[in-house]
């Protein structure tokens, strides 16, 4: 009986192909440094036609450097690739579709490019897989949406490709995380490359180049909001909560949101709050999850909120989950 001859698997596949692709960008490399003058080229150099790459765009912060390299790139070289980004936020991120570089997009939220994105599935110029929950689109990353390619950023990182986030890590570890223990590529945009970082939010191990951009990430703080565009609306919900919900339940332990609702709440608790006798009473145990902000004013928050705790509805304590 002649038994059909069957070929040896090959257990270093990934590992082989992450090899030859950095081979590919070593002409625009100096250690794990990109020539940031060049990074057009080396991504085309990088990447191949079909590759899963996950582009951050994340709620705030985002990879503009690296979305306008992708986006500039021959889609006679770079085309049909598959996007993985949380937030669709920046014109680039579209701008690989419209050019042919991209087809297929698995995303979260559309954001400021919602109408933009609706037009171009009209037209068919955009696949998508799915609509996913943030968590979802980033535990999948582990599974069944592994990037080949990840382009990321950071604030700092030194020649070892350790990285330092600063206040706005958002879920760049993740990503780096899934690409790395995948033999995936990871490409990080930096503001600065230092000698040694303040912090390592992200070990070097993880990160194949970094390149420093000409200009600091994209940033917008989506989630912090200034208290003088509070209006009576507001006012008057939050006079209704704390009556109403956070009196009669004895509310002690929450989680609040974001927006000017929740902020009217924490503005009247020492005031509102105090004449109808509740401090001490509610709102003792608070969880907070700052985002990021480059005016500050999530820090503004936290210390308003410390100040409720302290003097306004009763002493208690602030668990500030990490960013």
């Amino acid at each position: 009986m002649v038994r059909n001859k069957v070929a040896p698997r090959d257990w270093t596949r990934r590992r082989t192909a992450k090899r030859d692709r950095l081979e590919k960008v070593r002409p625009f490399v100096t250690g794990r440094v990109l020539d940031a003058g060049r990074m057009r080229a080396a991504l085309e150099a990088l990447l191949r036609p079909g590759d899963r790459v996950a582009l951050e765009g994340d709620n705030q912060k985002q990879a503009d450097f690296l979305a306008e390299a992708l986006a500039g790139c021959d889609p006679e070289v770079v085309h049909d690739l598959h996007l993985l980004i949380s937030s669709i936020s920046l014109r680039e991120h579209l701008d690989v579709f419209e050019r042919g570089v991209a087809r297929r997009l698995d995303f979260a939220y559309a954001g400021p490019q919602s109408v933009r994105m609706a037009q171009l599935l009209a037209d068919g110029k955009v696949e998508v897989g799915a609509i996913h929950t943030y968590v979802e689109l980033y535990a999948r990353m582990f599974i069944d949406l592994t990037p080949n390619v990840a382009l990321l950023c950071a604030e700092q990182a030194d020649r070892d490709g350790n990285l330092f986030t600063g206040p706005g890590t958002e879920d760049t570890p993740t990503i780096a995380e899934a690409v790395a223990f995948s033999d995936g590529v990871t490409v990080v945009q930096v503001n600065e490359i230092v000698d040694e970082v303040p912090r390592v939010d992200i070990p070097g191990d993880w990160v194949d180049l970094i390149v420093r951009s000409p200009r600091p990430f994209a940033l917008e703080p989506l989630f912090t909001r200034d208290p003088r565009h509070i209006g009576q609306v507001e006012i008057l919900m939050a006079m209704m909560t704390l009556r109403g919900i956070y009196e009669r339940h004895g509310v002690t332990t929450l989680n609040h949101g974001i927006g000017y609702d929740t902020a009217a709440i924490e503005l009247l608790l020492p005031t509102y709050g105090e004449e109808l006798g509740l401090r001490g009473k509610i709102c003792r145990h608070w969880a907070l999850n700052p985002p990021s902000d480059p005016h500050s004013r999530h820090r503004e928050r936290l210390g308003r909120v410390g100040a409720l705790l302290r003097r306004g509805a009763g002493h208690g304590t602030l668990c500030r989950r990490p960013p």
